[in-house]
Order: C-alpha cells, then sequence, then structure tokens
C-alpha cells in the first residue's frame, strides 16, 4: 500500500483525483479535517506521513507547499505539483509520459514533477515530434487555436455557466500572455513563442486544440502523409495517445473522449493547397488534468507502468 495527500482536494482537479486514486485498491488516501487544512503545522506533519503528495493549489501556495515538503530532508514524500509554479523550473520533471522516449522513466525515478496543463498537452503532443524530426523548424512562427469546455476555466467560471448559462463561445487571454505559453514553447522545443488563442463553450467539458501549417513554408516541403508517419512513429505503443485518420465527414466535435484518459491527434491535410492543420481531441479533466495526473502518480509510486487510472483498479 502507497499513501497519497491531496493538498487542495476541494477543487476540480483535485476531486478528479481524489476520486480515481480512490478506486485503486493499491493507494490509501490521506487527509486533513477542513478546519486544519491552513494549519502550517498539521499540512507538514500529514507530509511527513505519506509517500506522495499532489498540490492542486493556486501558484504561490503550491510554491509554499513544495517548499514545506522539501524541508522535510530524508521524509519528504514525492510531489506531484498540478499548477502552472513548477511546469518549467529546471529541476522539475515534465509530467507528459509520452512526450520523449524515456520520458515515463525520468517521471517514475523523480522526486518533484509538474502535471501538465491540458491545452500544452494537446499541443505539445503535436508540435514536439514534427520539430524533433526537423518538419517543423523550431523558430517556426507556430499558431495554437484551441476550445475548451468550461469546467477548465476553474470554480467563476463554472459557476458563471452553470447558474448564468454563460456565453455560446468566447476568446479570452487575448493579450496573448496566457500561463500555458512557457511550457508550450519549452516542451514543444520552439524558440519563437508561439501565438496562442484559447476559447470556452458553453459545455462542461472537452477539448480541441488546432495547429494550422503552411506544407510548402517546412523544410522539405512535406505532405499529410509525411507529419503523420512522424506522429505515428513517436506514440507507437503507447496506449493513451493514439494518431487517429481524419474523419470522413471532416468534422471533429470536443466532447467525444470525455470521461477518458485519452489523447487523440489527427493530420488533416489538403495536398492541392498544400495546406493542413494538427488536431488533439481529449477531455480536458482527463489526460488534459486528472488523468494525467493519475497516470503520473503510478509512475511516481512504482504501482504500474501501463497506462491510465481506470486500468490501475484491475492491475
Amino acid at each position: 500500500m502507497t499513501t497519497v495527500f491531496i493538498d487542495g482536494e476541494s477543487g476540480t482537479t483535485g476531486l478528479g483525483i481524489r476520486e480515481r486514486l480512490g478506486a485503486i485498491p493499491q493507494v490509501t488516501l490521506k487527509s486533513l479535517p477542513s478546519d486544519r487544512r491552513r494549519d502550517p503545522s498539521a499540512r507538514r506533519d500529514i507530509m511527513a506521513e505519506v509517500d506522495l503528495i499532489v498540490l492542486c493549489l493556486p501558484d504561490d501556495a503550491a510554491r509554499e507547499s513544495a517548499a514545506m515538503a522539501a524541508s522535510l530532508g530524508s521524509a519528504a514524500p514525492k510531489v506531484l505539483d498540478a499548477s502552472t509554479a513548477h511546469r518549467v523550473a529546471p529541476d522539475w520533471v515534465y509530467g507528459f509520459a509520452e512526450m520523449l522516449p524515456g520520458q515515463a522513466e525520468r517521471i517514475a525515478a523523480a522526486q518533484n514533477v509538474s502535471n501538465p496543463g491540458c491545452y500544452p498537452t494537446g499541443a505539445i503532443g503535436l508540435i514536439r515530434p514534427l520539430v524533433d524530426a526537423g518538419l517543423i523548424p523550431a523558430d517556426y512562427p507556430i499558431t495554437i487555436n484551441a476550445v475548451s469546455g468550461y469546467s477548465g476555466g476553474g470554480k467563476a467560471m463554472i459557476q458563471a455557466h452553470d447558474t448564468a448559462h454563460g456565453p455560446a463561445f468566447e476568446l479570452y487571454g487575448l493579450g496573448l500572455e496566457h500561463k500555458h505559453v512557457p511550457e508550450t514553447q519549452l516542451y514543444g522545443g520552439l524558440t519563437r513563442r508561439p501565438i496562442f488563442v484559447p476559447a470556452v463553450g458553453h459545455y462542461l467539458k472537452g477539448m480541441l486544440v488546432s495547429v494550422p501549417l503552411h506544407l510548402d513554408t517546412l523544410p522539405g516541403k512535406p505532405g499529410g502523409a509525411d507529419l503523420r508517419a512522424v506522429l505515428e512513429a513517436r506514440y507507437a505503443g503507447c496506449d493513451l495517445v493514439r494518431v487517429v485518420a481524419p474523419p470522413a465527414d471532416g468534422k471533429l466535435e470536443p466532447e467525444a473522449l470525455n470521461d477518458t484518459d485519452r489523447l487523440e491527434l489527427y493530420v488533416l491535410a489538403n495536398e492541392k493547397h498544400r495546406q493542413a492543420v494538427l488536431v488533439a481531441r481529449l477531455d480536458n479533466l482527463g489526460k488534459g488534468a486528472s488523468g494525467a495526473a493519475v497516470q503520473n502518480i503510478a509512475l511516481m509510486l512504482g504501482l504500474h507502468t501501463g497506462v491510465g487510472a481506470r486500468e490501475l483498479v484491475d492491475a
């Protein structure tokens, strides 16, 4: 048995992680009474009792909790941070297990792991293999467009949509300073800062991330089949990440992977016009948040080197 403490378990991601971990027989969850969750001594004591802590906190609070855990020295638990506080920190391992060969092993060996953002999971999953293969230059002017269900916006946005029915669709982050850009650039292998335009729709969860490309501006002027071959080679044998054939009707809707921990990748090309769009589809609360967290927890605790939370239940 292994023990886990979720620091900030009442938020959307924390509740999702707790639900998934609660179904895994190898894991015992530890909690603090609600009146002691802000008590530093109580939090430090419980950190010393567990094998791993999960930080589902605002960035400043996550940094504080990570420092508190590290102060325990040899008694320090492993730490998985679901905030953005440590995603580009050089001494933290990025928790996208399929991103690179050997990344799952790096996560398994790490003391501190940062859980990826939902949008970057889709964008990096599409871009990084093509940059590594030289089909997209590192300084290419990448544009990323994405739409998510409103659950990705936190309690205030969820309440606004649930009670006031929110707008049907809206762009946001139009100051081009979205907090997910630094990790997308770093782990996407990009030297030029990408333009990222996120949007939210009036539905609970589900996400599409798209990257348009002019094929004749890429080295060697590849076709859609070349792009797809690189993605297929990178993710061959992966259980949660799949390269999928283009839909026959030319449409993709964002909710098809809801309540799964999967990530689907598409290459949609028009060879006549030498244009393509790369698309990633995922549940922003699954592979984009809680599902990825439980996958990382499993690796960090040596529970199972396979795939997602649901597979661990019967492992």
